[in-house]
């Protein structure tokens, strides 16, 4: 391997990546063996408590140890736990507004448009719910740990192995179904799926797509990186979720390989960065924001691509997926804290505590509250002031 791994790049490696095979084999390279020493994550600043937030509320779902969205329409915020609890929350008042479960434990969710939820189980099943009762499920032919999307009275699943299938969100028959040739080497998290006027917008290895939702075909394609490197782990650079859209921009990141914004009313490139990052992006009209895969947080000019600024304060604490809300840069670490940045420079505004337990998928707003998810399944909304 011409690029060593360090420790939190192969903890990465080694949970997201399974090889997808005939069969339904799956193993992982022999060159990710071994122990590497962990390296220590960066002392926490003292708080400057420059941005007043208050806590909100908080709500109990259980363990949370799949790739999650937190799905919001209007002002229900959709979450589910690994057991299969899937939950509507009031982003106001954290009350419980609906409830249900898939009977089985789950590997991604949940999509959620106001009237129906979806989630994906290990078992292979797409399962749809309408006010927390069970209204069909179906068995995919392949594994997915991208929540499904739920948007024209249609239910998107996007698989691992790089296919797309449509369900009728009432029914549940499939309408039908798109094949991409891929690498077999495949992520165990969330990719790129998102609905564009009449277009479908999806990831597929390291191209974001725009397709037509009544049939699947391609209507234009663009590459935001390629495969390179030696092994398959270098080589792999499918789009992972969270995406940033504005207006007609859409950037999204390509796993340990890149950063890129398409016009995807015209399905062509605007720019692409290099970025060994593993988590999707986030953004505002000027900038996008992500974290690398050591911590580091960063922004690129959203015209051009060219870095506005970095910060290393976080380094190795296991920072995931931005959101930029107001006049900050929110950002959960694998140690329970949220941690509000300056949107302008990345300096510390104020950071947040939960239960000590890591945050879990992307951060999300409903109106001006802030919701995050740890992994022990306790749900914190804050009130930023």
């Amino acid at each position: 391997m011409t690029r060593r791994l360090n420790a939190f790049a192969l903890r990465v490696a080694l949970a997201a990546a399974v090889l997808a095979l005939a069969g339904g084999c799956s193993f992982l390279p022999a060159s990710l063996g071994g122990t590497v020493e962990k390296p220590k994550p960066a002392e926490l600043q003292p708080n400057p408590n420059l941005l007043g937030v208050r806590p909100a509320w908080t709500a109990k779902i259980g363990a949370v140890d799949f790739p999650l969205a937190v799905a919001v329409s209007g002002n229900v915020a959709a979450v589910a736990a690994s057991d299969g609890t899937v939950v509507g929350l009031d982003a106001t008042t954290g009350r419980e507004q609906w409830r249900g479960s898939a009977g089985t434990p789950l590997a991604a969710g949940v999509g959620f448009d106001g009237g129906t939820a979806a989630v994906v189980t290990r078992r292979n099943e797409v399962v749809a719910f309408a006010s927390g009762k069970e209204v069909w499920r179906q068995k995919l032919h392949a594994l997915s740990y991208t929540p499904p999307l739920v948007a024209g009275a249609r239910v998107f699943v996007l698989a691992a192995d790089r296919s797309v299938t449509a369900y009728d969100g009432g029914t549940g028959r499939r309408l039908w179904s798109q094949q991409r040739t891929g690498d077999p080497l495949v992520l165990r998290q969330a990719g790129v799926i998102l609905p564009f006027g009449d277009t479908l917008v999806v990831g597929q290895g390291g191209r974001l797509a725009g397709l037509n939702p009544l049939n699947g075909s391609v209507r234009w394609e663009t590459a935001i990186a390629t495969s390179r490197g030696i092994n398959d782990v270098e080589r792999l650079v499918d789009l992972v979720g969270r995406v940033s859209r504005v207006g007609d921009t859409v950037c999204a990141r390509a796993f340990q390989a890149a950063v890129g914004c398409v016009d995807a009313a015209r399905g062509q490139l605007l720019w692409t960065q290099r970025a060994d990052g593993t988590d999707g992006v986030h953004g505002d009209a000027a900038n996008v924001f992500g974290t690398e895969r050591d911590g580091k947080v960063v922004s690129w000019r959203r015209d051009n691509g060219q870095r506005a600024w970095t910060t290393d304060r976080l380094l190795h604490r296991g920072v995931g997926t931005p959101l930029a809300l107001g006049r900050s840069v929110v950002v959960g670490d694998g140690f329970g804290f949220l941690h509000l940045l300056n949107r302008e420079d990345g300096t510390l505004l104020t950071r947040l505590a939960t239960d000590g337990s890591a945050i879990v998928g992307a951060p999300v707003a409903v109106g001006n509250t802030l919701i995050a998810v740890t992994a022990n399944g306790g749900v914190f909304a804050f009130l930023p002031q």
